[in-house]
């Protein structure tokens, strides 16, 4: 009677003690557009104005600088940039498609900055991604008991729960114009043994920027699309195209802001017949 009650209290003190070593955390990365773009604080301010879009348009595609250590490294990025490109470079309107390193971007560089690897890269309009990652960690509920010759011990595992925004702002570069943005979003649940739980949350982690990016593709385009029926409709922006250029097959940029001159061009035209 006294052995079991005393295995019961070393018992209790191992779980106790455990519960008291693993405690519920989180961990966040972020790299935000606004403080890339706005380091000194101020508020954004988007002026109104009219970008001139000349086409083919070049386009620079770049993570905004963010933590300094976090598992979204450069080799990662890379791949996760190259995705974004291979889902647009075959649009007629777009001349290239240059994937930016993070380290030509200064963390609170500002448009000075953004202007620096523009030319760089000889690029007219830049795609930057920013992003937002939280996992949290609930310990504890994934605990195993083993019965052993010398008495029992605890294997502690936990559970986790990865949350990750990317957030994609199109900027005409010489205006500081915003075109578009468009979002992307994924969330992972997991467990792990406490022992592999190190390299299955890093491994969650990734996979949550995976996601997360290819959730945004299909919301970039959309935005892209829209943006070109803004362009007919409201003139949001101004088309021309570079020397040697002649447009696409499909329905481009450059055709919407001929089909938004020829329409204005027809309402004056009916405008002097009537008087």
């Amino acid at each position: 009677m006294k052995l079991r009650l005393v295995w019961s209290l070393i018992l209790v003190l191992t779980l106790g003690g455990c519960a008291s070593w693993f405690s519920a955390s989180s961990r966040a990365q972020r790299g935000s557009v606004v403080e890339y773009l706005y380091p000194k604080g101020e508020n954004p301010i988007l002026s109104p104005g009219k970008p001139e879009l000349r086409l083919p348009l070049r386009v620079g595609l770049a993570f905004v600088p963010g933590d300094r250590y976090n598992d979204l490294g450069e080799a990662e990025r890379s791949q996760l940039l190259d995705k974004v490109k291979g889902a647009f470079a075959n649009r007629p309107f777009i001349a290239a498609i240059e994937t930016i390193p993070s380290s030509y971007l200064r963390p609170g560089g500002g448009f000075a900055n953004l202007e620096q690897a523009a030319r760089m890269f000889n690029v007219d309009v830049m795609v930057l991604l920013s992003y937002d990652q939280i996992q949290f960690n609930d310990n504890n509920r994934l605990s195993l008991l083993y019965w052993t010759l010398i008495g029992a011990y605890v294997i502690n595992g936990d559970q986790y729960d990865v949350s990750t925004l990317v957030d994609a702002s199109v900027f005409d570069v010489r205006s500081h114009q915003l075109l578009f943005r468009a979002p992307g979003s994924s969330q992972i649940k997991g467990s792990s043994p406490l022992v592999k739980f190190s390299e299955a949350s890093r491994m969650a982690r990734a996979e949550g920027y995976r996601r997360a990016v290819d959730n945004l593709i299909p919301q970039l385009d959309q935005q892209l699309e829209s943006f070109k029926e803004r362009i007919k409709q409201d003139q949001v922006a101004r088309i021309t195209e570079k020397p040697g250029y002649r447009g696409g097959g499909e329905m481009d940029l450059a055709s919407l802001g001929l089909i938004g001159l020829a329409a204005l061009a027809i309402r004056l035209t009916g405008r002097r017949r009537a008087r």
